[in-house]
């Protein structure tokens, strides 16, 4: 990875290259496609943060943040959390520090808006990114959602 990553906002100018970015085949049950999470974006405009990874200006993958979700569901507010909530690194760029660099950039996100603590999920098992997830320090809180495990970063 150089040092020219940065995100960049998905606009009509490159919506056709986010929606065009595929994970490895073997991956595709893992996480959603882009065209899924942009749509998800739309429907929850005031929550999800989609943003296009690049590296200068070559797009190397996806991100979709949240902010602020009720994870309980109760609409108590006991338990708001914010997150990584989709990670597409494109099928030739893995490997090379894009996905640390988008839950870099999710983790300053938090912070910039006060939050201490990232959280994400993954699907469990063989050839799933669960490995990734806890080498950047991700902890399984012991939740589900749905079939995925739940995990959380403490950000200092």
């Amino acid at each position: 990875m150089t040092t020219t990553c940065r995100l960049e906002k998905i606009s009509p100018a490159n919506f056709d290259v986010a929606t065009g970015l595929r994970v490895r085949p073997d991956q595709e049950h893992l996480v959603a496609p882009v065209v899924k999470s942009l749509a998800e974006a739309y429907v929850h405009p005031g929550t999800a943060w989609p943003r296009l990874i690049l590296d200068g200006d070559r797009p190397v993958g996806f991100l979709m943040a949240y902010f602020g979700i009720d994870f309980a569901g109760n609409g108590k507010g006991t338990d708001i959390r914010s997150g990584l909530w989709r990670l597409n690194i494109a099928a030739g760029e893995q490997g090379r520090g894009y996905g640390r660099f988008a839950v870099e950039c999710v983790a300053a996100e938090i912070r910039r808006r006060g939050g201490t603590r990232l959280t994400t999920t993954w699907h469990p098992g063989e050839g799933g990114p669960e490995g990734f997830y806890l080498g950047l320090g991700f902890r399984p809180t012991g939740e589900t959602s749905g079939d995925q495990t739940v995990g959380e970063m403490k950000l200092l």
